[in-house]
């Protein structure tokens, strides 16, 4: 049974037949885990292997794990900075930020990687423009340059961890303030300046990111549908102009922003036929079932192939990497420069 184009979530800390019996459905593809899926590093061990157990080619996993206060699994991993304490330490040092955002990739991944999660939907790429609340200190940085250039650390950081990046939220949602959990956001920005947003997102293509999820954004001078939806945005310039060829996820499509498109399984067709290769519906399992429904068998030979990147690699056990020379120093370093004050530069 081939992967298919749906991630979706689990309720508890242990799957249940309901559970087992959904993940089963050929339009799964992926599991994504919260908080409430997380008791310990044993527990989640166990989960993840249950979870992989289930079929062949394995099911996915992953979470949203960034650092600050997107930490989904806190007690027992490392306590990971912010995006914008690395830009902050970026202004002061440039070497310095871009090495810390580096060591945080590298541990977010090594530490995710040795439980069994196959990947985070990380790093953040929007600009700190000073506007999204939801966005706010995810950001690196308000610069594309700086932000692109921590960016990629952190993206180097996780591959050498073995794990796959996830560049988010395309094309930018950072100049928006509307929080498109609770409502649609509308960027009436000109192209020509939304190329700003863009930028880090080139600079990651060049570098070989395995993954971009998009934004429920309208940019209404180039398109009246949310990005997430937009054959322009997925297809003409992603895919186009920058080039890329990895795997495109699709924000939460249970998010508000969403609503206008219609029913969930509408919502889910949309999203792929306008290029993602991977749709998450998650918190409502009956509208999650009726989508996996709605989407039957579908297949997509080249999202396969995408997708197949994110698989995780045979990875070291937890103790292990914990008494490894490598997670003792990058942790004691990143925890010895999170207890210093961040100079702030005057402008």
């Amino acid at each position: 049974m081939s992967l298919g184009p749906l991630m979706v979530d689990i309720e508890g800390t242990e799957l249940t037949p309901a559970d087992r019996d959904f993940l089963l459905h050929p339009a799964v593809g992926g599991v994504i885990l919260f908080s409430r899926n997380y008791a310990s590093p044993d527990q989640l061990t166990a989960l993840t292997e249950a979870i992989h157990r289930l079929r062949t080619p394995a099911l996915l996993v992953a979470v949203d794990q960034e650092g600050g206060r997107i930490q989904r699994f806190r007690e027992g991993f490392t306590e990971l900075p912010a995006a914008r304490w690395l830009g902050r330490r970026y202004d002061v040092d440039a070497d310095t930020g871009r090495r810390l955002a580096r060591h945080s990739g590298w541990l977010l991944a090594a530490e995710l990687g040795a439980v069994g999660v196959d990947f985070s939907f990380a790093p953040v790429l929007d600009l700190d423009w000073g506007l999204s609340e939801v966005i706010g200190d995810r950001a690196f940085h308000a610069t594309p340059e700086a932000a692109g250039e921590l960016a990629a650390a952190f993206m180097y950081g996780m591959q050498d961890a073995g794990m796959a990046a996830v560049a988010k939220h395309y094309p930018g949602h950072g100049a928006v303030v509307p929080d498109s959990h609770q409502e649609l956001p509308v960027d009436r920005r000109p192209y020509g300046e939304i190329m700003e947003d863009l930028k880090p997102f080139e600079r990651l293509v060049r570098a070989g990111v395995p993954g971009v999820m998009t934004a429920h954004v309208v940019y209404s001078e180039v398109d009246a549908r949310p990005a997430t939806f937009s054959r322009w945005w997925i297809g003409e310039e992603l895919r186009g102009r920058l080039g890329y060829n990895g795997a495109v996820f699709s924000d939460d499509l249970s998010m508000k922003a969403t609503e206008s498109v219609g029913s969930m399984s509408r919502r889910a067709r949309a999203a792929l036929d306008a290029g993602c290769d991977m749709v998450l519906v998650c918190n409502d399992r009956a509208r999650a079932e009726a989508t996996a429904e709605g989407l039957g068998d579908h297949r997509n030979p080249p999202s396969l192939v995408r997708l197949a990147r994110f698989h995780g690699r045979r990875r070291t056990g937890r103790q292990r990497l914990l008494g490894g020379e490598r997670w003792q120093a990058l942790h004691a370093e990143l925890a010895e420069a999170m207890d210093r004050p961040v100079l702030e530069l005057d402008a």
